[in-house]
């Protein structure tokens, strides 16, 4: 075996973890509010679609189709690049949030949509049968009763909105793998820098499937899987 000279240093790993906690910072800071939004943004839009409501259901089609159809990182360059042509100029921090919420809220539009509609419609006819408006059975009935059979694939937008804050580094927003390479490019110490930040993602994103678990066990539906 051929010896290429290299040479593991996790004290290199050590010596940068200052400058790898500032840029996890700015990613925890865009994914948390990108994942928060994309989630009201699915279930407020997932319940106007599922409600039929005239011409906003239209519009949300066309919201759904063209995030959903089109390349995250296109996207973020539209907004970073192409939006300052017109006048309206977004610092990174606001590109970073605003393109996960845009991307991961079309996405659990869609998730949210599925889950209501996969309520049995029985429920929702014994409850318009007591008297309760359209609104008030999809309050109490579908929305429940859907976020719960949802949970699953929302989860799943949602860790794939926070490993997307990655493609942040083509704008060179320095969030953890923006660090993480320009690091590499002054020192040339690639292999620690990549574990660094892998294990780094991986934990989190168990973490946040951990989390997802103990919710869906929690509102669980009775007699459910």
């Amino acid at each position: 075996m051929l010896d290429s000279g290299y040479h593991f240093d996790p004290g290199f790993i050590v010596h940068h973890l200052d400058d790898l906690g500032s840029g996890l910072l700015r990613t925890l800071a865009i994914s948390a509010i990108g994942m928060a939004g994309a989630l009201l943004v699915g279930m407020l839009l997932g319940a106007t679609s599922t409600l039929r409501v005239p011409i906003a259901r239209q519009l949300i089609t066309v919201y759904v189709e063209v995030f959903r159809n089109t390349p995250l990182l296109v996207q973020i360059f539209f907004l970073y690049f192409a939006l300052p042509e017109t006048g309206l100029q977004l610092d990174g921090f606001t590109v970073g949030w605003l393109s996960l919420l845009l991307w991961g809220g079309a996405y659990n539009v869609e998730n949210f949509r599925a889950g209501f509609e996969a309520v049995e419609a029985g429920h929702v006819e014994a409850c318009r049968a007591l008297g309760f408006p359209r609104v008030a059975a999809f309050r109490y009935v579908t929305l429940p009763l859907g976020a719960r059979t949802a949970i699953p694939s929302v989860t799943n937008t949602l860790i794939s909105v926070f490993k997307n804050s990655s493609f942040m580094v083509a704008i060179s927003y320095p969030e953890l793998t923006e660090t993480a390479v320009n690091v590499v490019a002054v020192t040339f110490r690639v292999f620690e820098m990549f574990l660094a930040i892998g294990i780094v993602y991986l934990g989190l994103v168990w973490l946040i499937s951990l989390g997802a678990g103990a919710v869906e066990r929690r509102f669980a539906i009775s007699g459910g899987h």
